[in-house]
């Protein structure tokens, strides 16, 4: 699986997860200030999950019909440390309870859902 970290996904957990010896690319890294439709665009082109804070995303595929294929995880919690999203994504990868290809993935406090995109 491969991934794209959306500028605002802390750089921490950018660290953590590339120590993890995950194939992550990183926006704020590599390509700061670009749009969230150039971010989306080259999730496509590269095959990779995009991991985000940004809500403006469901708007993108469902209003505007973007298909990323690898998915999209949207993580909707206000309240965390630097390095927690990473911890979220390793723990979502170690359950045999998610796939993420095609789907739109919503974590928050108290639950996870998932979409077909």
């Amino acid at each position: 699986m491969k991934f794209l970290a959306n500028e605002n996904f802390p750089l921490a957990s950018v660290i953590k997860l590339k120590e993890a010896k995950l194939d992550l690319a990183s926006i704020g890294i590599d390509n700061p200030s670009i749009s969230d439709k150039e971010v989306i665009e080259a999730a496509i082109k590269e095959n990779r999950i995009i991991l985000t804070f940004d809500k403006d995303y469901g708007e993108l595929v469902y209003k505007f019909g973007y298909k990323p294929k690898a998915g999209v995880i949207y993580f909707r919690r206000k309240r965390y440390q630097p390095e927690e999203p990473a911890d979220w994504v390793i723990e979502l990868l170690s359950s045999k309870d998610f796939q993420f290809e095609g789907l739109f993935t919503v974590v928050d406090e108290n639950s996870i859902r998932q979409r077909k995109i």
